[in-house]
């Protein structure tokens, strides 16, 4: 059912999946014909940032859900995920899961989109009556994401983002550790392996300089003179568009959420729309608890994550940084 090849095969689909900082943690372990098993790449945790492994564990089902996307394509489907027997760590791995494939599976409508979802970090243009029916149809499509259309409210919004991601860059640990998987050149040797790239994040080169300087030595001399905070917010990228809470049950796995969060992005992706997380608005608590109150995320359900969504205001980045499949095989 599964060998060497038809796994490699795979993977170049399933390494297209989003994970927090484009760090893809995920590696795969082929465990006899019918069964992957999932490793964690301890080297690639983020201490500052994630401290209780949350956001990884999530990147982990987000490539789960877009194995399964892959294995449609060839008839297959899994069956099962079960919870790694031995979570030890060996070689700087850790078992994270076990999967189980059989036969049966078919081609989901939204495996089509795998290739042509990105993090749009650029501006959008206005909506539009086309716009409009694309959000109506992704508030059909999905009930884990609650949107707010509303300029006002996404403009309080965009203020509360600027406002939780100062408080964060105000971390020396965790900017720090924004700047080791920021990569603001292209001389940089990972430049098209992982992390944010300048392009993806829509910084022309003299922008991306200044990033470096700002988030680095600079910062601290900018914040006593009042000055960091205007110079890292980007409340302006919220224009024109709108807002889409993303919230699952309260208590979930995070592998699970990790799945449905791959697909409601997806959905966006489906609609033509173009999103990108804004994930400090969920990872700060003072703003999650004035989402949820202000927006009316059901009971029962906790805000995972924020995407800013619109129509994308120009063209994608030429390239995606990914690893190569042979160093996801281990």
């Amino acid at each position: 059912m599964l060998d060497p090849s038809l796994l490699k095969d795979l993977l170049a689909e399933v390494r297209l999946a989003p994970s927090v900082h484009n760090i893809q943690p995920t590696r795969w372990r082929l465990v006899g014909g019918d069964a992957l098993l999932l490793l964690e790449d301890i080297a690639r945790r983020l201490p500052a940032a994630d401290p209780t492994g949350h956001d990884v564990r999530l990147s982990h089902g987000a490539a789960v859900e877009g194995l399964s996307l892959a294995l449609g394509r060839h008839g297959l489907r899994i069956a099962e995920v079960e919870p790694a027997a031995d979570a030890s760590t060996s070689g700087g791995l850790m078992p994270v899961a076990r999967i189980l494939i059989r036969a049966g599976g078919a081609l989901d409508k939204l495996a089509d989109l795998v290739a042509s979802r990105i993090s749009w970090r650029g501006g959008f243009r206005a909506f539009g009556p086309a716009g409009e029916a694309a959000l109506d149809g992704l508030a059909a499509s999905s009930t884990d994401l609650l949107l707010v259309r509303d300029p006002p409210a996404v403009g309080e919004i965009a203020r509360l983002a600027d406002e939780a991601g100062f408080h964060f860059l105000c971390n020396d640990a965790h900017r720090a550790e924004l700047l080791r998987w920021m990569r603001l050149s292209r001389s940089d040797p990972a430049y098209l392996r992982d992390g944010l790239s300048a392009e993806a994040m829509a910084m022309p080169g003299v922008v991306a300089f200044g990033t470096r300087l700002v988030l680095g030595p600079l910062f601290p001399p900018l914040r006593r003179l009042g000055l960091a905070a205007t110079l890292v917010s980007e409340r302006g990228t919220f224009a024109n568009g709108a807002v889409a809470l993303f919230h699952r049950p309260e208590g979930e796995d995070p592998l699970v959420t990790g799945r449905a969060f791959y697909r409601a992005w997806l959905a966006m992706t489906a609609q033509g729309l173009a999103a990108c997380p804004v994930s400090v608005l969920a990872d700060r608590p003072a703003s999650n608890r004035q989402l949820i109150e202000r927006h009316g995320v059901p009971k029962g359900r906790r805000l995972v994550n924020v995407f800013r969504l619109g129509l994308a205001a120009g063209a994608p980045a030429a390239v995606r940084a990914r690893l190569p499949v042979a160093e996801l095989i281990v």
